[in-house]
């Protein structure tokens, strides 16, 4: 099985994340379809280029990808899935992409999983490990500290 995947987002978001799963996986091209939208685009447009689009997929799984709930690409994506070997996930971005573009040979539902995992595990709050603050030399007199 070779999944195909569609990214629908605000312009120029899904190009620039096509260019970074390509960057990892040059291979995959063939895989990854895009289509950016304007900032005034008739959604009724998007949606015929993506149907287009995906008119030339055949019977392989298609995972489709989209940034914002609720957003103009997210609302045509949710359009487009109408068959059992069609999934949509909302909220992309590049760990996701990158682990999904890294196993698109799997099913689709575990392609969806491996998605929404890469995307959850992707985003973390690091810490610094440098000290929070460096002593203070109280030597000389004439020497101020700028960090408070």
């Amino acid at each position: 099985m070779n999944n195909q995947l569609l990214i629908i987002a605000h312009a120029p978001l899904a190009s620039a994340l096509k260019a970074c799963a390509l960057h990892v996986y040059p291979d995959c091209a063939t895989n990854i379809m895009v289509i950016d939208v304007p900032p005034h685009e008739h959604p009724e447009e998007t949606l015929q280029q993506a149907r287009d689009m995906i008119s030339q997929n055949g019977e392989d799984g298609l995972l489709v990808m989209t940034d914002i709930y609720g957003a103009t690409p997210s609302n045509v994506a949710q359009k487009l899935i109408t068959s059992a070997n069609q999934k949509l996930v909302v909220g992309v971005n590049v760990p996701m992409l990158i682990r999904t573009v890294c196993y698109l040979n799997e099913s689709l539902d575990s392609l969806v999983n491996r998605a929404l995992t890469g995307g959850v595990k992707g985003v973390m709050q690091l810490t610094s490990s440098a000290p929070k603050y460096q002593s203070e030399k109280n030597n000389d007199s004439n020497q101020h500290n700028h960090q408070q």
